[in-house]
């Protein structure tokens, strides 16, 4: 008897790790079910053929903000979710800010779930907060199913009392040492509060209050000293450390030094520091504004290569968004408007289109940043992350050679404003598939928009 599958994908470049193959991939039970050349179609089979096109392993974007509870109207699951499954993205990590409360205990924990369940069109987990004053609420927040923990070594910004803090020296590293006792995860905001805020200081107070002064606020040695100090805290109490957003190839170099000397640390920069470059400061405004800020081109050029030379461990959106009238009000100086890029929904396309089709990286490289590594750092690759039967069918189609303009009404977030409108992409994701079930295709738009589960982190996982 014929083995009975629910969906196959016929005809398709398979991207595997390492390697792309055209294969028939078959799915059962929302599990990849098998791979091989002419799988059989039984009547009840639905067959898509993705002649022509790659079949990639959803991305994990590992760094959104969506701002519940309490600030879900600049976001929020439904919106963010749909648009990370418009982009290729089957599964994402949710930051503990700028929500409010923010994620820093139990409570909070139980608020951001209760906002994200039923919400979210794709899997998600959730990241915890180290903070100021929450030193004994890190190990229930684990035992709760975290990701991990998200610190701030600069002023996070952001609205409200409660809002988060960032860490003094003596957080960071008791943090670290506890953290390190139950085996879990800490990623950083890397960059020097005394540095970043003595100069944004001086230059408000100059006058000077542009897009280039702004990026000349918080230079690239703001970025190496955090990161420098933080990998120093690292040999001393065992943390494994995750070092998020990093735009400088000097910074990544540093991090993967220290992973030879054998610390456990990895890096993640975003589309933005390798699309854009500190000429889109002034050519966009605020819309290009982040912390840290972009580089220059050739600063750009050298993230590039670290990249290429496999030094980067993933790449992430860290999708941060606002109502258009906190960045793109003309009564705000480009310090006072918020600091961040509107971009999830783009993240692969992006990667694709300029790593890919311009600079000629391999498929299976864009892949295993975006999807296989991730997966394997923070504890997912038993269920996501790469094409193999028995993990989830979280699979994305992508047309390598189908060039559009991205239009501000193509995109799914609750405010429609992102760097990225008016760019030509040279592909595009055809269909997005979360646990076999179809949640996106480019024809219809989104399909379902609140299968997504929340993945909780085990103890096992975070002893890997």
């Amino acid at each position: 008897m014929k083995e009975s599958y629910e969906l196959i994908i016929k005809n398709g470049d398979v991207v595997l790790p390492g390697e792309v193959v055209k294969l028939d991939v078959a799915v059962k039970d929302g599990k990849i079910a098998a791979l091989g050349r002419d799988l059989p179609v039984l009547p009840d089979t639905r067959v898509i053929d993705a002649q022509g096109l790659y079949v990639l392993p959803g991305m994990i974007d590992m760094h959104v903000h969506f701002n519940e509870p309490s600030f879900g109207h600049w976001e929020g699951f439904r919106s963010g979710s749909a648009a990370l499954a418009a982009g290729g993205c089957t599964c994402y990590a949710d930051m503990p800010l700028n929500g409010n409360p923010p994620t820093v205990n139990l409570a909070a924990l139980q608020l951001k779930a209760e906002a994200a369940a039923g919400n979210s069109a794709v899997d998600y987990v959730l990241w915890g907060g180290l903070v100021p004053g929450n030193l004994e609420d890190l190990e229930e927040l684990a035992a709760a199913g975290v990701t991990g923990f998200k610190a701030f070594i600069s002023n996070p910004g952001g609205e409200g009392e409660g809002r988060f803090r960032e860490v003094d020296d003596d957080t960071l590293y008791q943090g670290m040492q506890r953290i390190a006792a139950f085996g879990g995860i800490l990623a950083l905001h890397a960059e020097s509060e005394a540095i970043t805020a003595t100069l944004s200081a001086d230059a408000v107070r100059s006058g000077r209050t542009g897009a280039r002064d702004f990026a000349a606020a918080r230079p690239a040695e703001a970025e190496l000293e955090a990161v420098s100090r933080a990998l120093l805290y690292s040999e001393l109490t065992g943390c494994r450390l995750h070092f998020v957003h990093i735009s400088t190839a000097a910074a990544i170099d540093m991090i993967h030094e220290a992973k030879l000397r054998g610390l456990d640390v990895s890096a993640e920069t975003c589309p933005h520091y390798l699309i854009l470059n500190e000429n889109s400061l002034e050519e966009l405004g605020a819309l290009a504004k982040c912390a840290p800020p972009l580089r220059s081109p050739e600063e750009q050029e050298k993230l590039w290569k670290v990249l290429a030379d496999g030094r980067v461990e993933l790449i992430a959106s860290d999708h941060s968004p606002c109502p258009p009238e906190l960045k793109l009000d003309p009564g705000l100086s480009f310090f006072e408007a918020w600091g961040g890029i509107s971009g999830a929904q783009s993240s692969l396309e992006l990667l694709f289109h300029e790593g890919v089709n311009k600079r000629g990286l391999p498929v299976t490289q864009i892949a295993a940043l975006l999807a296989e590594q991730p997966a394997r750092r923070f504890g997912l690759d038993h269920r996501k992350g790469s094409i193999k039967p028995g993990l989830d069918a979280d699979l994305v189609l992508l047309d390598p050679n189908h060039p559009y303009t991205l239009r501000s009404e193509d995109l799914l977030y609750r405010h429609k404003h992102s760097p990225y409108t008016g760019m030509t992409l040279s592909c595009r994701v055809t269909a997005t598939i979360s646990r076999g079930t179809v949640v996106y295709t480019a024809e219809d738009g989104l399909l379902t928009e609140d299968g997504g589960e929340w993945l909780r982190v085990n103890e096992g996982q975070f002893s890997r």
